[in-house]
């Protein structure tokens, strides 16, 4: 098998995330790191993905919407990819693993889709970045699209919105693909952290043209979840030198600024109150049946975020994962691939007919479930 990293599989990927601009003597303002990521994190093996990439049929674009930043996506079509895949949770956070490779039989055929969903990434990660997801997906009978978000892979730049804006920017690249003929079936979406909060606000604004959401790890308000995140990261301990030389330069650079300070001189800089950028509010307009999942062991964006969502609306149904983290959980398709498969399968719109994910037999005792939108927490 080909050893690539598809979803970041070292702690420094996560420290690159926000911090990887740090070496830059002219970026010294905590601000400018909350105002636009820069790219994608130089810690991400795009040289490998981008050949995985090459192997595969697929076809890519650039959708310019009402912004005016031009948007990339990729089609991958349904078919009978042959994946491996493995899952190495190491002795610690820091060795993080995922082996992952795949084939494209001879004479493929792409099938006629069941649905289609779009692939969402994480903050400083491009849509290239979820190809195990893709691929996961296109093989259950899917045509996959992902999208670089604005700022992010081959995508234009603009004002960064914490979903606010690239949620406007799906929803154009979605119109633009339905003109094109590449929507088949019913439309999923499919987030991660920074992605899935832009699922859940596309899926707000799309109404019934939305059959089901899959967001991981999301936060429930953007304000909260910078106030969240920073401390954790420029508390991290990577292993290293490279990563302990940029968490030492982080902390010495960023850690005496006010962290209020530098959320609200980045929204001015946005025109976006960043503290009234409420997740849960917009997936109480949504009409697709809504599965979140987190790690209670996420420090990143804290379990109190998923949590919080869970009761944003009655279509929504809540899984956590016990000691999964903001790193692990999207890495595990082996506890999670048959749940959104199965999940994306059966959606049926309506508080009352959304149903229950489908937990797996083997492993479901490190799962907790929230039973219904209005309880105070998972419950065992």
């Amino acid at each position: 098998m080909k050893r690539f990293v598809a979803l970041g599989c070292l702690l420094a990927v996560f420290l690159g995330v926000w911090l990887s601009g740090c070496s830059s003597i002219s970026s010294t303002s905590l601000s400018d790191h909350l105002v636009a990521p820069g790219g994608v994190s130089p810690l991400l093996d795009r040289e490998r993905i981008a050949a995985a990439i090459a192997r595969l049929p697929n076809r890519s674009g650039h959708t310019t919407g009402r912004a005016g930043v031009p948007v990339f996506w990729r089609v991958i079509d349904a078919g009978d990819y042959r994946i491996d895949y493995r899952y190495d949770g190491g002795d610690d956070a820091h060795s993080l693993d995922m082996a992952f490779d795949f084939r494209v039989p001879a004479g493929f055929r792409a099938r006629p889709p069941r649905g289609t969903v779009v692939l969402l990434h994480g903050w400083m990660m491009d849509g290239d970045s979820l190809l195990p997801w893709s691929l996961t997906l296109a093989r259950a009978g899917y045509r996959v699209v992902t999208i670089d978000l604005r700022n992010h892979g081959h995508s234009g730049s603009g004002p960064a919105g914490y979903g606010t804006r690239e949620s406007d920017d799906v929803l154009d690249v979605i119109a633009d693909l339905r003109r094109r003929g590449e929507i088949g079936g019913a439309l999923h979406l499919f987030g991660v952290s920074y992605g899935a909060a832009t699922a859940l606000l596309a899926a707000g604004k799309l109404g019934d043209e939305v059959a089901s959401v899959v967001a991981m790890e999301s936060f429930a308000n953007a304000g909260r979840g910078i106030r969240d995140m920073v401390p954790h990261m420029l508390s991290l301990q990577p292993a290293g030198w490279r990563g302990q030389t940029a968490a030492r330069y982080a902390r010495w650079r960023y850690g005496g600024q006010a962290l209020d300070a530098a959320i609200a001189d980045a929204g001015r800089r946005l025109d976006l109150d960043l503290d009234h950028v409420d997740v849960g509010e917009a997936a109480s307009h949504a009409s697709a049946c809504i599965l979140l999942l987190h790690g209670d062991a996420d420090r990143h964006i804290p379990v109190a975020h998923g949590r919080r969502l869970a009761q944003s609306a009655p279509q929504v149904r809540y899984v956590e994962l016990q000691g999964e983290d903001h790193l692990s959980l999207p890495m595990r398709l082996d506890l999670l691939g048959d749940m959104v498969v199965d999940w994306m399968a059966h959606p049926l719109a309506g508080s009352s007919s959304c149903g229950s994910p489908l937990l797996p037999a083997d492993g479901g005792h490190r799962f907790a479930r929230l039973p219904s939108p209005h309880a105070d927490g998972p419950q065992g």
